[in-house]
C-alpha cells in the first residue's frame, strides 16, 4: 500500500479534487444566476410595494417573522401570507389593524404599530409581492 500511495499521489488527488469542485461551483453559479430572472417576479414592484420594503425595515419586522425563509422564528412565516389570507390585501390590512394596543396578556402578540391607511396599503402589497416571488415551493405548507 505504501508503494502505491505516495506523496506525489496524495498531491495529484488534492489538486484534482479541488480543480473539479472549484469547476462544480463556478457551473452551479452560472446556472443560479441563468435561472433567477425567470424565478423573480420584477416587473411586480411597484412604488407603493418598495415602500411596504422600506415599512417593513423600518419597523424590524424581520426580527419576529421570517419572510422566505430568512428572519427570525418568533412569529409565522410571511411569503405567503397573501395566499393564505385568500389573496386578500385587504384581510392583510385588517389582521393588522385588529392587534390589540397592549398585546394579550401572558401570550405572544404583535404590537399595534398605528399605521396610517397608505402605509397599510404598503404593506399590504410588499406581502402580495413576496407571495409572487417563486420559492420552489418554500415554505413546504401554507401556514408557514
Amino acid at each position: 500500500m505504501k508503494d502505491i500511495f505516495t506523496k506525489s499521489v496524495a498531491r495529484n488527488i488534492y489538486y484534482g479534487g479541488s480543480a473539479f469542485f472549484i469547476f462544480l461551483f463556478l457551473v452551479l453559479t452560472f446556472d443560479t444566476h441563468q435561472r433567477l430572472p425567470q424565478r423573480d417576479n420584477r416587473e411586480a414592484i411597484t412604488e407603493l410595494s418598495a415602500h411596504g420594503k422600506r415599512l417593513w425595515e423600518e419597523n424590524n419586522c424581520v426580527g419576529c417573522h421570517t419572510l422566505l425563509g430568512e428572519g427570525a422564528y418568533f412569529a409565522p412565516e410571511l411569503g405567503n401570507v397573501y395566499l393564505r389570507y385568500g389573496k386578500s390585501t385587504e384581510a392583510i390590512k385588517a389582521f393588522i389593524k385588529s392587534r390589540p394596543a397592549n398585546g394579550i396578556p401572558g401570550r405572544r402578540s404583535m404590537p399595534q404599530f398605528n399605521f396610517t391607511e397608505e402605509e397599510l396599503d404598503a404593506i399590504a402589497e410588499f406581502l402580495k409581492y413576496a407571495s409572487g416571488i417563486n420559492t420552489e415551493n418554500w415554505p413546504p405548507n401554507i401556514q408557514g
